[in-house]
């Protein structure tokens, strides 16, 4: 009986670009869109848009593209 074929190992997703981090880091570190304990980065930025405090909008764009990345 012939073994099945093995799959190959699906490709590594890219790592993020460095700078996209760096924004990420200071927007999770930043108190003025509030507590970041509980909820996700995406929930976050949109508690503060829905507040008026408004966050920056490449932070929104870099959580939707990267959604499937921790």
């Amino acid at each position: 009986c012939p073994c099945p074929a093995e799959e190959a190992p699906a490709p590594a997703a890219p790592c993020p670009d460095p700078a996209v981090l760096d924004m990420l880091r200071r927007f999770d570190l930043s108190w003025e869109y509030g507590p970041c304990t509980g909820i996700t980065r995406l929930q976050r930025w949109e508690r503060a848009q829905a507040l008026g405090l408004s966050p920056p909008a490449p932070v929104r764009d870099a959580l939707l593209e990267h959604q499937d990345d921790p």
